[in-house]
C-alpha cells in the first residue's frame, strides 16, 4: 500500500509539471495570431528574423500549411496560446527527409521550460515522419533556441548575425511511436478538462450576474 501510495505521488506530480502541447489546425488561426502580435518588436525580430508588423504576421498566418506542416499550441487556462512552434516539412523532394524548426514564447512566460517542451514534441513528431534532419536558422543574438538546439545535441554554425542549427535525428522505433499516441491523447484530454472548466466558469457567471439582476429589481420594487 505504501509502494502504492509513492507511485501514485509520484505520477502525480509528473502531471503537475508535464506541459501539454496540443497540434493546431485552421480554426486556430485567430488565436495563433493574437499570441504572435502579442510579441514586442524585439520578440517578432528574433521569431521572423525582422520587427514583423501586424499585416505581415496577419499574412504569416494566413499562409501557414496545416495539411503539409505541423503546428503546436501551448494554451493557458483561458485556453489562450501562449507558444507555439511550426514544423516545416521541405517542399524540396532532394530534401524529403528534412525539416525547419521556429518557436515563439510570450514575454511572461519565459524561462519556464515552454519552447523546450514544444522542440521536444516537434522532434518527435518529426524523427516519427521519417525527418532525419532538423535546421533551425536563428539570429545569434537568439541565445534561448540556440541553447535548446545544443542541449539536444545539434550542431551550430554562425555567420556572423544569423546561425544555422542543424540535429540528426535517429530513426523512428515503437517507443517513439507510442510516446507520441500518449502525447496527443493527454494534450486532447487536458484541453477538454479546460474547456469544459471554462464552460462552467461562464455558466456560474452568468447565474451571478442574474441573482444581482433579481436582487437589484427586488430593491427597486421594495423602494
Amino acid at each position: 500500500m505504501v509502494q502504492l501510495t509513492a507511485i501514485t505521488q509520484s505520477l502525480w506530480r509528473r502531471w503537475m509539471r508535464w506541459i501539454p502541447v496540443r497540434i493546431l489546425s485552421p480554426k486556430h488561426r485567430p488565436k495563433i495570431a493574437a499570441h504572435l502580435k502579442n510579441l514586442g518588436l524585439q520578440d517578432r525580430y528574433l521569431r521572423f528574423g525582422y520587427p514583423a508588423t501586424d499585416e505581415q504576421i496577419e499574412a504569416y498566418v494566413a499562409h501557414l500549411n496545416f495539411e503539409r506542416d505541423d503546428i503546436y499550441g501551448v494554451f493557458n487556462r483561458r485556453l489562450e496560446i501562449v507558444s507555439m512552434a511550426h514544423l516545416a516539412f521541405s517542399v524540396d523532394p532532394q530534401w524529403a527527409s528534412c525539416a525547419e524548426f521556429g518557436v515563439s514564447v510570450d514575454v511572461l512566460l519565459r524561462g519556464k521550460g515552454l519552447g523546450g517542451r514544444l522542440f521536444a514534441r516537434a522532434v518527435m513528431h518529426a524523427r516519427n515522419q521519417g525527418v532525419s534532419l532538423l535546421f533551425i536558422h536563428a539570429l545569434s543574438e537568439n541565445t534561448p533556441m540556440l541553447k535548446i538546439a545544443r542541449a539536444a545535441g545539434a550542431r551550430v554554425e554562425r555567420d556572423g548575425s544569423e546561425s544555422d542549427a542543424y540535429l540528426s535525428l535517429p530513426p523512428a522505433n515503437l517507443d517513439s511511436q507510442f510516446n507520441e499516441i500518449l502525447e496527443e491523447g493527454m494534450a486532447d484530454l487536458d484541453f477538454h478538462i479546460n474547456t469544459r472548466a471554462n464552460q462552467f466558469l461562464q455558466i456560474l457567471t452568468t447565474l451571478q450576474e442574474v441573482r444581482r439582476g433579481v436582487r437589484t429589481s427586488r430593491h427597486q420594487s421594495s423602494v
